[in-house]
């Protein structure tokens, strides 16, 4: 600088980290967990998931046959 006459300076930043602003990762990843919740509520007759149409048949007996030579 023109008139410096070599004195030396110090030059301080600041900045804030409470209060305002952030936080958006962690709503989107709550707001992630909702949707992927409601779909699977959504389709769970497509993948599986109970419903009112599962059935499960269990044999009362089974036929095992071992052939040694």
């Amino acid at each position: 600088m023109a008139d410096d006459n070599g004195t030396e300076r110090e030059h301080t930043t600041i900045v804030e980290t409470g209060g305002g602003g952030g936080g958006g990762g962690v709503l989107a990843v709550v707001i992630l967990i909702i949707v992927v919740l409601v779909l699977l509520y959504v389709f769970r007759g497509y993948i599986g998931l109970g419903g009112h149409k599962t059935e499960i048949n269990v044999p009362n007996s089974i036929d095992v046959n071992v052939n040694h030579s």
